[in-house]
């Protein structure tokens, strides 16, 4: 229709020029006639004609334009409307997934840490239930796994502590009866012991030479099996009271220890001819008896095996390495094989009959006893092979130990 309108005023535009303006136009200036007024008359005829073409485009113009007007406003509209449905949508799909994520991943993972914040308080007979996604089930599992796991290893430990608070009781008893055998053993079979000896010595002045050879014999074998019955009781109660009677801890001054050492065994080593060096001992802070008990074994030893025929030669060194002091006593005696280094550490191990070397048994195992109890070391040096070098360390201070017991202090009569 638009197009129409169009074509008809550019017609009667057309039209109008044809009869009317350009005749005109042509027309010398100044000189009208009959025939310019009679077109003038036709022209105003297709000029209102062609006004009024113009005047019905106009109108269907603007009917247009207000069509056009309605159709964009409701287009607007229908935008609007559109984009507000899709900002709800939007606003309401975040909704939806912020509670599918608190409900399937944030609850599941804050009632996962609370079973684990309620396990680390102590309660590990709590269960915990896997909820959620897979990988947090997963992750439940392996923590559910990981409790029961931790709850049999504390059922297990609860079940080592009380076999060990049975063992500890146990131990307790036997150290209460290794208590009254010391005090049985010093008492009860000393006296005993005592009146053997007493009396084969007194046959054996009374009578040797008195009777035949054979009865002599007898009386000597008693004798000498009531002192050597003595002496190693006597043995046995200091190993059984080293580290459970003295652990009277104070500042030792271990140079000192071995003068009196020393001088205790003057005639050994005056008889043996031993020559004994010592370098400068430290301080410690130990059991005094026991570091004389322990110098008299070592010293003691390294006098009594000597080679035959040649005199003893002793060193005594220390050197301190960090917290630990390290000694060592070393001869040129018979020395030791290297498979017995251990061997010779265990009581009443002989590597010698008694009849050529005297003792017990019980020397080293009494050092290692004391050694350990101060908290070192004690070992035969196999590198040196020109005698025998005891190494053993020291601590500066001992270790605290549970170790605390006394002989019984009942009044007994010797019987």
């Amino acid at each position: 229709a638009g197009l129409r309108d169009l074509k008809a005023v550019q017609d009667d535009i057309r039209t109008w020029q044809e009869k009317v303006a350009r005749p005109i136009a042509a027309s010398p200036p100044g000189t009208p006639s009959p025939e310019a007024a009679g077109r003038v008359a036709d022209g105003k005829k297709d000029f209102d004609r062609l006004r009024v073409a113009m005047a019905a485009q106009q109108d269907r113009l603007r009917d247009d334009r207000t069509r056009a007007r309605d159709d964009l406003a409701s287009t607007m509209r229908l935008r609007n409307w559109v984009f507000a449905t899709i900002a709800i949508l939007i606003v309401v799909l975040a909704g939806i997934v912020f509670e599918a994520l608190r409900r399937g991943i944030t609850a599941p993972l804050e009632q996962l840490g609370s079973d684990a914040r309620t396990i680390a308080d102590g309660d590990f007979g709590h269960p915990i239930t896997p909820t959620g996604p897979a990988d947090l089930r997963r992750l439940g599992g392996e923590i559910e796994f990981m409790r029961r796991r931790l709850v049999r290893e504390l059922d297990f430990s609860e079940e080592s502590r009380l076999r060990l608070d049975a063992q500890s009781a146990d131990l307790k008893r036997s150290n209460a009866e290794l208590e009254q055998f010391a005090y049985v053993a010093s008492h009860d079979l000393q006296e005993p012991l005592r009146k053997v000896s007493s009396f084969t010595q007194l046959l054996q002045r009374r009578y040797g030479g008195q009777l035949d050879d054979r009865a002599d014999q007898y009386i000597d074998f008693a004798v000498d099996g009531a002192n050597r019955m003595q002496t190693l009781i006597n043995d046995l109660l200091d190993f059984s009271r080293v580290g459970r009677v003295h652990h009277a801890h104070q500042s030792v001054d271990l140079g000192a220890v071995m003068k009196r050492t020393l001088s205790a065994l003057s005639v050994s080593i005056e008889e043996s001819g031993a020559v004994i060096t010592c370098d400068e001992l430290p301080t410690l802070v130990a059991d005094p008896t026991q570091m004389s008990m322990l110098w008299q074994n070592l010293i003691g030893n390294a006098v009594k095996f000597r080679r035959p025929g040649e005199a003893p030669a002793i060193h005594v060194s220390a050197e301190q390495d960090g917290s630990l002091w390290r000694f060592a006593v070393t001869d040129n005696g018979i020395g030791i094989d290297p498979e017995y280094a251990e061997q010779v550490f265990v009581i009443f191990q002989r590597l010698h009959t008694k009849d050529t070397y005297k003792g017990s048994g019980i020397g080293l195992a009494m050092c290692k006893k004391i050694v350990e109890f101060h908290g070192g070391t004690i070992f035969v040096d196999p590198a040196y092979t020109d005698g025998t070098r005891i190494a053993f360390t020291l601590a500066i201070e001992p270790p605290a130990t549970g170790i605390a017991s006394t002989e019984p202090a009942q009044a007994r009569t010797d019987a």
